[in-house]
């Protein structure tokens, strides 16, 4: 864990990371940090991956169900949703029920770990932001997100913030990096300025369909301190630019 935690914390602008769920991979790509999804590779990816002194990252979602994942029956019909409009097979969670989804986010990360990952990445923590069937809180989504962080921790694994800009300053404290989605194109990439500003890495990635200017966007993250790619939106290993 100390090695895994220097290697992330030491990230500075320009050093780049990647995220890959669906083929063709490419796992020479000099990277300090890889985002995988334990169901899309096997723990012989995450070897190698750690092999070359990557830091591996594993994909979960935190605010949703997903009908292809195997533990989908443990969740009972009280916490579910409504369904994402623009992902089939994903379903908003009642991220307050933590009595509920806490034992299986912990059984999800000790999954992580036992694949040989060094930290998670969890997704769909903007509930509170969408349709979903629940009245979430801005104080909810805190509350459950820093029960996640003492789970990662005890696993002596890393954990970060996915989007949510202006939770930022609330989140800093408990989470080891923030990774955001699109903060260029949507204008939100000063939000997370409080974790540059402690020495915690901000991650952003950009999507090649939409249309931004990319040297901008990666002068605003040398400006910012963030490290920032450019990918499709399916998010294989062939399609990658980082910042020069």
């Amino acid at each position: 864990m100390i090695l895994a935690l220097a290697q992330l914390v030491l990230a500075q602008t320009g050093d780049s990371w990647d995220m890959q769920f669906n083929e063709p991979f490419v796992f020479d790509r000099q990277v300090a940090f890889q985002v995988l999804d334990l169901l899309n590779h096997m723990p012989e990816d995450v070897d190698r991956v750690r092999a070359a002194g990557v830091t591996a990252i594993c994909y979960v979602s935190v605010g949703t169900i997903e009908d292809w994942r195997p533990d989908l029956a443990l969740f009972p019909p009280s916490v579910i949703g409504k369904p994402l409009p623009d992902w089939e097979g994903e379903r908003y969670l009642d991220i307050r029920q933590l009595d509920v989804l806490l034992p299986i986010m912990s059984a999800r990360f000790r999954d992580c770990k036992a694949a040989g990952y060094d930290g998670v990445a969890p997704d769909n923590q903007d509930v509170k932001d969408n349709d979903s069937g629940f009245p979430i809180t801005d104080d909810d989504t805190v509350a459950y997100l820093r029960e996640l962080a003492n789970l990662a921790h005890a696993m002596d694994l890393l954990i970060g913030q996915r989007n949510l800009p202006e939770l930022s300053g609330r989140l800093v404290t408990e989470m080891d990096y923030v990774m955001a989605e699109s903060c260029f194109e949507w204008d939100f990439c000063e939000a997370m300025r409080p974790y540059a500003l402690v020495g915690k890495p901000v991650f952003d990635v950009e999507y090649i369909d939409s249309g931004i200017d990319w040297t901008a966007a990666c002068g605003a993250a040398q400006d910012l301190g963030i490290s920032m790619i450019l990918k499709d939106r399916e998010l294989t290993g062939t399609v990658w630019e980082g910042c020069e």
